[in-house]
């Protein structure tokens, strides 16, 4: 690694969701050389790209940082497993795959707080779609493979020139998922029941609705960003440069002439040595170090190099470059409250379940595993083609609520704990989360060595609106299993039981079930120039060192209204045109 020549126009930090779209964006123009680093290892092992095989890469060192949270006061003391992808790929790699945009005016809020309208829905939504393929085909709010979108229109610009020439877009699958079950049915007809309209498409500026989820998926197998963007496009490039196993220990951060300071690099750990890697364009002009480790990783990254706040680093011996609060504040996450419904079906009852009235019987004997590989082995369909979460319903938590501010993840399955076995008696789970939190948490350093994970702080359930919105969504669970869709099954209360009623009852019982989805965002937000808290510009620059971008889903000053792993993908498409235009 060492002897090749340690010099590149664009140094990429992390192979995860953001990272692979912006080698492959950035990469197309042949004059500039991009490195793109990772601290993981390839996304070569296998149940990477089987579906359900999620739930063997999370907790696996394989392809999981393995990080947890500190003990949290607002879930009573416990603390959480909070899985980050540690592979090509990233979160992409180990996610739900659940294709998810939010709402429109999740958008419109990042445009007004960080005083850009590039923000605005109508500004991004030809973002998304530059790199969707979407088994509709193109259509006003979809994209496609083999479509040019309009973005890419204007011969004038070098990088739409660029990114033509190379033949880019389409990239990103979402395809209906393999798999349908009677009890999500039932569930998705008692949603309509209880006044939530069926939707085929969340993805159109307001989800509100129920219906199954769309997957990043294709032909049955999980499709992560590595396979989109890097293979085989970027591995053909003589520009572009990969290397795994290399983490990133600091950034190079130094005086220019002017005064100013400039971000020149990063050293590299490459499990032998320390590599240093410097930004420099073939003019002699300083290139961009381009940060995409995630809302835990990058503000991890640049407290370790000495931007953040003052007191903290000073607190670790760490030389402060530039004092920004804001670096590992903001940290927003969408938390899930479990309800587990037991269910049965009457004798002579019309359902006719293919694979069981739930996933917790048919994967309970040998024969019924026997079943499921063999439906995928020769179909790419049934249980081993599963998200982790199938259907999906976006509605309020009470009717005094302007706009959908809860979602739910629907399974017909259910068990104590992820990672836990399946229940031994048929269920479903219907997991609610509160989809705009106003809790706020942290991410800081505990050492100065960047081997050491840092304090995740979440802070859930900390304010009095979050603990309401979570009393009310039980009930609005409840409420959609009392409908007549779901009688015949006769739904029995498991978890949390019906003997919590009380406002203050629920809240303290989301404590002690409730758990992350895994969608940490905000930690390095953007925001205006007199936002003391901002970490970057609306052209993700980060404040007071040239040089220097944060491209991941921690740019986020607000959380969107769903899964965040679309949104990352926007937020780097945007990021790549402004680099490219050097802006």
């Amino acid at each position: 690694m060492q002897d090749e020549t340690q010099v590149f126009d664009y140094i990429i930090i992390g192979a995860g969701t953001a990272g692979c779209l912006l080698a492959n964006r950035l990469s197309a123009d042949a004059s500039k050389r991009v490195l793109l680093l990772e601290a993981g290892r390839k996304d070569d092992y296998h149940w990477i790209h089987i579906p359900v095989g999620y739930l063997h890469c999370i907790g696996n060192p394989r392809t999981d940082w393995l990080y947890n949270t500190e003990p949290d006061a607002g879930l009573n003391g416990r603390a959480l497993r909070y899985p980050r992808g540690k592979t090509l790929g990233g979160c992409s790699s180990i996610n739900g795959m659940i294709y998810m945009r939010g709402q429109a005016r999740d958008y419109d809020g990042w445009a007004q707080l960080s005083g850009d309208s590039a923000w605005r829905w109508d500004n991004v939504l030809p973002h998304f779609k530059l790199h969707e393929d979407h088994y509709k085909g193109a259509n006003a709010v979809h994209g496609a493979a083999g479509v040019v979108p309009r973005l890419l229109q204007d011969e004038r610009n070098p990088y739409q020139q660029a990114l033509r020439h190379r033949k880019a877009g389409g990239e990103w699958r979402i395809e209906k998922q393999r798999l349908r079950w009677d009890i999500l049915d039932a569930f998705a007809e008692a949603a309509q029941q209880a006044g939530i309209p069926a939707t085929d498409d969340f993805n159109c500026g307001n989800n509100e609705g129920v219906g199954y989820f769309e997957v990043n998926q294709k032909n049955g197998w999980r499709w992560n960003t590595a396979k989109a963007f890097l293979r085989p496009t970027c591995y053909a490039r003589p520009n572009f440069e990969l290397w795994t196993s290399a983490q990133v220990c600091k950034l190079l951060i130094g005086p220019q002439p002017d005064g100013s300071q400039r971000c020149t690099g990063a050293e590299v750990w490459t499990g032998h040595e320390r590599v240093t890697v410097l930004a420099t364009r073939d003019s002699g002009t300083m290139g961009e170090v381009i940060l995409c480790a995630g809302s835990i990783g990058s503000p991890q990254i640049l407290q370790l190099s000495g931007i953040g706040p003052g007191a903290l680093l000073q607190q670790h011996g760490i030389a402060v470059k530039q004092d920004l609060p804001g670096v590992g504040a903001n940290l927003q996450d969408h938390l899930q409250i479990r309800s587990v419904y037991k269910v049965q079906a009457k004798a002579g009852s019309p359902h006719s379940e293919r694979w069981g009235l739930s996933l917790n019987t048919m994967a309970s004997t040998l024969w019924g595993k026997a079943r499921i590989g063999l439906e995928y082995a020769l179909h790419r369909t049934g249980p081993m083609s599963m998200a982790p979460s199938q259907l999906g319903a976006f509605t309020r938590s009470s009717p005094d609520q302007p706009y959908p501010n809860i979602e739910y993840h629907v399974q017909p399955l259910s068990l104590e704990a992820f990672g836990e076995p399946l229940h031994g008696f048929n269920a479903f789970t219907a997991s609610v989360c509160n989809l705009n939190p106003t809790s706020r948490g942290s991410v800081q350093i505990k050492t100065a060595h960047f081997e050491d994970a840092p304090a995740i702080a979440p802070n859930y359930l900390s304010t009095a609106e979050d603990r309401q919105v979570a009393a009310d969504s039980l009930r609005v669970t409840r409420h959609i299993v009392s409908q007549h869709a779901l009688a015949s099954y006769q739904p029995e209360e498991f978890k949390p039981g019906v003997q919590f009623q009380s406002d203050e009852e629920l809240a303290r019982l989301a404590g002690d079930i409730a758990t992350t989805i895994f969608h940490p965002v905000g930690t390095t937000r953007m925001g205006r120039d007199d936002d003391p808290m901002a970490v970057v510009d609306s052209h993700l620059r980060v404040r007071g060192i040239r040089g220097l971008r944060v491209v991941d889903a921690g740019v986020m000053p607000l959380i969107t209204s769903g899964n965040t792993n679309s949104p990352t993908l926007m937020i780097a498409e945007k990021a790549a045109q402004w680099i490219r235009d050097g802006v």
